[in-house]
């Protein structure tokens, strides 16, 4: 009986601390016209602040070729139940590296860190991806051409520009050109990229979302900073 009674009590102190919490609708930053991306449970709007979300490009634009593009986002202002997010990089799927680095491919990668027209600190990581070994001559000399390459134009574009050139895939192509003098590369890919300290003002859009009724939802990863719990969250 003791026992029952202690597994009653547990489920209602369960039940009501659902019920002390609100949902906050998810919104992308402006660059990415503030679309819906998710929802997310919290009793407190500061327990908010400091959650990620993820979500790709095909999600925020119905695009099908960039599928394998994830935008990396966190919560940093609550208005009502609207939560608004900044950006803080993109990744790309594991599956999709997999397929770029099959047999008998030499992947390199390689870091540089550059800084944009409007004050952005980004990281970026590349992934060159080669159909014969590349000696450490060569490798050496990519280094520095990539690394030339990414600092000039990160220097002559703001943020929103760094970030379309990313994901249509400019950038990358751009990259591989600059290394070709020195080995007929393949393919150059940018893997990941990470904003390290943000500059001057807010960026403009840079994609054109679809209609808010018709934007799916991604799922919200309840990420609060360390002296706050972390919450569950609902994708729909």
């Amino acid at each position: 009986m003791a026992g029952n009674k202690s597994s009653n009590s547990g489920a209602r102190k369960a039940k009501d601390k659902w019920k002390s919490k609100e949902w906050y609708n998810v919104h992308a930053p402006r660059m990415f016209n503030e679309t819906v991306i998710g929802e997310t449970p919290a009793a407190d709007p500061e327990l908010l602040m400091g959650r990620q979300s993820e979500v790709t490009v095909q999600d925020l634009t119905g695009d099908f070729s960039k599928m394998h593009i994830k935008l990396r986002f966190k919560i940093n202002a609550v208005d009502g139940h609207e939560a608004k997010t900044e950006f803080m990089g993109h990744d790309l799927t594991s599956d999709y590296v997999r397929r770029l680095t099959r047999r008998k491919k030499t992947k390199t990668d390689h870091v540089v860190d550059v800084v944009t027209a409007d004050g952005f600190t980004v990281r970026l990581k590349t992934m060159s991806i080669a159909d014969r070994r590349i000696q450490a001559s060569q490798e050496e000399g990519m280094r520095a051409a990539i690394k030339d390459y990414l600092t000039a134009f990160a220097a002559e574009n703001k943020i929103a520009d760094i970030i379309k050139a990313i994901i249509s895939g400019d950038m990358a192509k751009d990259t591989a050109k600059a290394c070709h003098a020195i080995i007929p590369i393949k393919r150059i890919e940018i893997r990941k990229s990470e904003i390290l300290a943000k500059g001057e003002g807010e960026p403009e859009s840079i994609i054109e979302a679809p209609k808010a009724e018709e934007a799916p939802k991604a799922e919200v990863a309840a990420e609060a900073p360390a002296e706050a719990p972390a919450e569950e969250a609902k994708s729909e």
